[in-house]
């Protein structure tokens, strides 16, 4: 069976709506709720549309993800950082203290993998209790 390309990238729109919402207004600490609940939405559609690779639709939706983040992070990185001093504060002490977009660059696919393993483990799971749509 092919991937569905199509609602990988439309599942991903979650993250750009994720990447904005984090720039402008999400804190750091309740964004983990928001991506709670985007992972069990994207799950359930990914068990319920698609008929098999589950695990890899939902790393690749993530994939996708840390594309849509990564990009907005750098491209409106003041807007982010004046809105997240602890991360502000946090990147001093990480490697490249001085190239903090860069620093980004480097971490957003890394947080995207990781992401993805989780929402593949959670498409996987979700395909064995949803059940399919009839054709």
């Amino acid at each position: 069976m092919n991937l569905n390309w199509n609602l990988i990238f439309k599942l991903s729109l979650f993250g750009l709506a994720m990447a904005l919402g984090t720039v402008y207004f999400i804190p750091s600490n309740i964004e983990p709720i928001f991506w709670l609940i985007i992972f069990i939405i994207c799950a359930y559609l990914i068990a319920k549309n698609c008929s098999s690779k589950y695990f890899l639709h939902g790393l690749l939706v993530s994939l996708v993800n840390c594309i849509w983040i990564t990009a907005a992070h750098i491209l409106l990185f003041n807007t982010y950082i004046s809105n997240h001093a602890k991360e502000a504060e946090m990147m001093k002490t990480m490697p490249m203290p001085d190239s903090p977009k860069l620093m980004m660059l480097v971490t957003g696919p890394i947080v995207g993998v990781v992401s993805g393993l989780v929402l593949g483990l959670f498409a996987f799971i979700a395909s064995k209790i949803v059940k399919k749509q009839s054709v």
